[in-house]
């Protein structure tokens, strides 16, 4: 068995895709969370019901990406503490950013479930579709507080040097997810009400057994102790994560907006769509997010040991992994686009010609995600939170939104599609403009 590989190494190829690996993974069976609901409600409740899965789920990524923001930010801060050599320090840090977080997690939950009528009624949700949309939310945030101690914990076992244990934790609530939906929906007939269950209790196996694992003595590099308020430390884990955040929600903000032009020029169809292009996105992406913050503690710490070689061969290597990677994910797209359709669409293969089409379009974008996620984590590891937030709110609410809004004008439905492709090309233009000009400053 190879040993554990330390934040303080050099790096080569072969061990920035082994530490990062198990990160790429649980980004991925986070994804298929949603993925796997979606693929049991299309083809086994109803059209009607997977719309309203892709109608409220943008809002819950919104709450649930408050864990992200805390995993990412708090990762960098704690990392870099390490890289200081203040172990105590560095544990007081993660436990307080554990409790503050949970805390947060109850009262969005609470907050949430009252408000959840009304908040599907200003998506457009109408008749049936709107009473699907509020049962779904209901159920599914219920367990907000512990899907945000999984998001955050995914980040925490990386900076604890402990990344494959969060991937066996993750393959094991994504796992569950898989068997409680087949158990509810096939077994129970409990249709939609069992695929959010499902989702809800998966989420628990997720967040509460590495808050059991990191009360415990363990061998890793962060325990949980009596936390210590320090509002400072709050702030800049939050500061140092609001790009990601803001990334995530941005893309829950403009995903709604994206529903809202789709009911306009597509209908309930259009939505239904997006749906099968957002669950490619969700797969796609999380290969370069969980790269990125696989690697982010790295950076990190190396920032924080002032290890300015390591920083530079960190960032060729990686620059040249994503690369490749961007290439491969587009081709993959483009050969995926019909029989991902067929898997999701069994029950409504008119819709195949249209979806196929939307596919075509997309897959372009997939040659400038990754740098553009990769660029805004970059800047957050060397705890720069407001160039990274800057690229991020390029990225969607000036490039994305400005562009889902005024293409459709032009272009009707297609337009939609090319926002996507505009909005990734951009933030990777801005991405490395930032990367060249602060260069000599960081010393990579």
């Amino acid at each position: 068995m190879k040993s554990r590989i330390h934040l303080s190494e050099h790096f080569t190829y072969g061990k920035l895709l082994r530490f990062t690996l198990p990160t790429i993974v649980m980004n991925i069976f986070l994804s298929l969370y949603i993925i796997v609901d979606g693929y049991f409600v299309a083809n086994f409740v109803g059209k009607t019901e997977f719309a309203a899965i892709n109608l409220i789920m943008p809002i819950l990524g919104i709450l649930g990406t408050i864990g992200y923001m805390f995993g990412v930010g708090g990762s960098a801060l704690i990392a870099k503490t390490l890289g200081e050599k203040n172990q105590e320090q560095a544990n007081r840090l993660f436990s307080l950013i554990v409790l503050v977080s949970a805390c947060l997690g109850v009262l969005m939950m609470m907050a949430g479930f009252i408000f959840m009528r009304p908040i599907a009624s200003l998506l457009g949700a109408e008749g049936q579709l709107l009473e699907d949309t509020v049962l779904y939310g209901r159920i599914f945030i219920l367990a907000l507080p512990a899907w945000i101690l999984l998001y955050e914990f995914q980040l925490f076992f990386v900076t604890a040097e402990k990344p494959r244990l969060g991937l066996l934790i993750t393959v094991l609530a994504g796992l569950s997810n898989i068997a409680f939906d087949a158990l509810f929906i096939l077994g129970f007939k409990w249709g939609l009400a069992g695929a959010a269950a499902a989702s809800a209790l998966s989420q628990l196996v997720g967040g509460l057994i590495p808050l059991i694992y990191f009360m415990r003595k363990n061998d890793s590099l962060l325990r949980l102790v009596k936390p210590v308020w320090n509002g400072k430390a709050i702030v800049k884990s939050m500061t140092n994560g609001s790009s990601e955040f803001m990334a995530e929600a941005a893309w829950s903000i403009v995903a709604i907006v994206y529903n809202i032009q789709l009911l306009k020029y597509a209908g309930e169809d259009g939505v239904v769509i997006y749906g099968l292009l957002m669950y490619v996105s969700l797969i796609f992406t999380a290969l370069f997010v969980g790269y990125s913050n696989g690697i982010g503690s790295v950076f990190s710490y190396h920032y924080g040991a002032q290890n300015h070689d390591e920083l530079r061969n960190l960032l060729k290597r990686s620059l040249t992994l994503i690369g490749i990677t961007s290439v491969a994910m587009f081709v993959l797209s483009e050969a995926l686009a019909h029989p991902f359709s067929v898997l999701f669409l069994q029950d409504a293969p008119y819709l195949l010609p249209d979806a196929v089409h939307a596919f075509r379009i997309v897959s372009v974008c997939y040659l400038f995600t990754g740098l553009a996620v990769f660029s805004s984590a970059f800047f957050t590891a060397l705890n720069n939170g407001q160039v990274s937030a800057l690229i991020s709110f390029l990225r969607t609410f000036v490039f994305e939104l400005g562009a889902v809004l005024l293409l459709p004008l032009l272009l009707g439905v297609n337009g939609i599609w090319y926002a996507i492709v505009f909005a990734e090309l951009m933030a990777a233009v801005v991405g490395s403009i930032f990367m060249v000009a602060l260069r000599r400053k960081y010393q990579y």
